[in-house]
């Protein structure tokens, strides 16, 4: 791995090629219909008969409602997608998400629930001192869960980032109960990536906030019970906040996205200064230790595993938070060439980075010395001062990743090497606003395998293991990939060894570009 250079300390954006000539993006952030009735899709090439069950995909769908106007792409109404996969065949169909929000926007034809990006007007129907007070209102949090699917005890939750998730049949794509996790656990929000263990406990994180101050939270669900199991109904019983830790700056919470675990140990990222580790398994206590590095801004985390005392992480690293709030859907539906071009320039890209955390630092820790003893990695940590560490990263890749933009929307062999060692991720290429390539990267050799073809936009790859699987990479990876430039849409299947295409599924549908999903496998 290669230690940090000065040319690498220059951002991001200027380390990638600078774009001409970008295509609109603007079809892929149009509204559509929903397909609710399953399709049949055209095979090209081959389909593994092995493979059988449901790519589950989430995402914005609906950007307006008679007059209004969604501002920004977070905000659009979560469309839910299903591929099915059965001895080789495949069908598709999408409904949209049946939360509070859809249903009152569509009475209403107009925005009545406030989203990420944009507030909703005051009711015209109400008198001059109704509406005039209502615009002093806190908004209330919306359920227009459209972020990813997630498990909580052998159930389908659509999820977002508030306190609300929506129960969702995996098969129908049928809208069940809302859930709001405040009525389990004193948590006002919850993230839409969870961490699953392999008893079939599920671990999150959520906010909490009163007079003594402003906590993240580290939540445990436990595993599904075998009674539970023909129950129609949501079940969270059992789920308990585990370990509570303050905000360094109360009125100036972080935010996040995600986080990273273990075997034993989760990581909480207080973004953009401090880094907080915390014992998960067996105290549930945060650690005495604070560790820190230079600023930067993380959504997605590749995996963490623990080696010889110290804990490996790595994640998907921007300079600088600015790109959240970039995605307006003005930007995203800028016109082809000078206007894209100079969008997509300025957006700093995410690069994978690996840090070392120092497990067994104490008052006998020597200060100022390179704590990091572990062959072969170059990341450093530094005893400071009592209590905290500074830690510099290695960048996880070479300069070829360069080429393809950075990356996101990194995903592994999750089952089998989730918080342990391994050598394979898979993950999008940003050479363009939305992502414009699949790579798989060795993380030992640095090499990357690519897919890539213009006019074509992938999504988030996901691993699917193949029966009786005996190396890290046997098995598939499933991406559903978009074009602006007709009305098609397909699945696409590559062997996850060689990267190379196997089949596709194409159906003659416009999709929007989504956000995550999820493979649900039947017996």
């Amino acid at each position: 791995m290669k230690k940090e250079t000065d040319s690498e300390k220059v951002p991001s954006r200027q380390r990638c090629p600078q774009a001409s000539g970008l295509e609109s993006l603007a079809p892929l952030v149009r509204s559509v219909e929903e397909t609710p009735s399953p399709i049949p899709s055209t095979i090209r090439g081959t389909i593994p008969t092995w493979i059988n069950g449901s790519f589950l995909r989430n995402g914005p769908g609906k950007f307006e409602f008679g007059k209004d106007r969604y501002n920004h792409w977070f905000d659009g109404m979560a469309l839910m997608h299903q591929f099915h996969i059965c001895e080789g065949n495949v069908t598709y169909n999408s409904r949209f998400l049946q939360s509070d929000s859809y249903v009152c926007n569509s009475e209403k034809n107009r925005i009545v629930v406030s989203e990420f990006g944009t507030l909703a007007m005051p009711d015209p129907c109400k008198n001059i001192f109704a509406r005039f007070f209502s615009r002093f209102q806190i908004p209330k949090a919306t359920d227009n869960a459209g972020v990813n699917f997630v498990k909580y005890k052998g159930d389908f939750y659509a999820s977002t980032e508030t306190n609300y998730m929506r129960r969702i049949d995996p098969q129908s794509l049928e809208t069940k109960e809302k859930v709001d996790w405040s009525q389990y656990i004193a948590v006002n929000s919850a993230t839409a990536h969870p961490h699953y263990d392999r008893e079939g406990a599920t671990y999150n994180m959520g906010n909490s906030y009163s007079k003594s101050g402003f906590f993240y939270n580290i939540i445990r669900v436990p595993p599904p019970e075998e009674k539970a199991a023909t129950e129609d109904s949501a079940d969270l019983t059992g789920a308990k906040v585990i370990c509570s830790i303050r905000a360094a700056e109360p009125r100036k919470p972080s935010y996040y996205h995600s986080f990273v675990m273990s075997e034993n140990y989760i990581v909480f990222i207080e973004q953009p200064l401090k880094m907080d580790l915390m014992k998960l398994m067996y105290t549930g206590m945060e650690s005495e230790v604070m560790y820190r590095a230079a600023p930067m801004l993380t959504l997605h985390q590749i995996n963490a595993f623990e080696d010889s005392g110290f804990l490996v992480m790595d994640m998907c690293c921007a300079d600088d938070g600015e790109v959240i709030g970039d995605f307006t859907l003005g930007n995203l539906r800028r016109d082809s060439g000078e206007e894209m071009d100079k969008f997509y320039n300025s957006l700093c890209r995410n690069l994978p980075r690996r840090y070392i955390l120092p497990l067994t630092v104490d008052e006998q820790t020597p200060l100022d010395q390179d704590l990091v003893t572990l062959r072969n990695y170059t990341a450093t940590a530094k005893k400071t001062k009592q209590g905290e560490v500074y830690m510099t990263h290695e960048e996880l890749h070479s300069d070829e990743l360069l080429q393809y933009g950075g990356l996101e929307f990194p995903q592994i062999n999750y089952h089998h090497y989730n918080g342990r060692p391994y050598r394979y991720f898979y993950s999008c290429g940003f050479g363009h606003v939305f992502s414009d390539s699949l790579l798989k990267m060795d993380i030992h050799t640095k090499e990357l395998k690519v897919w890539r073809y213009p006019g074509l936009y992938p999504s988030e790859p996901v691993f699917v293991a193949s029966p009786n699987a005996t190396e890290e990479d046997d098995g598939v990876v499933l991406s559903v990939i978009i074009t602006p430039r007709k009305k098609s849409s397909f699945l696409l299947v590559l062997d996850a060894k060689t990267f190379t295409e196997l089949g596709r599924a194409e159906v003659p549908v416009n999709i929007p570009y989504g956000t995550h999903g999820v493979f649900n496998k039947m017996s």
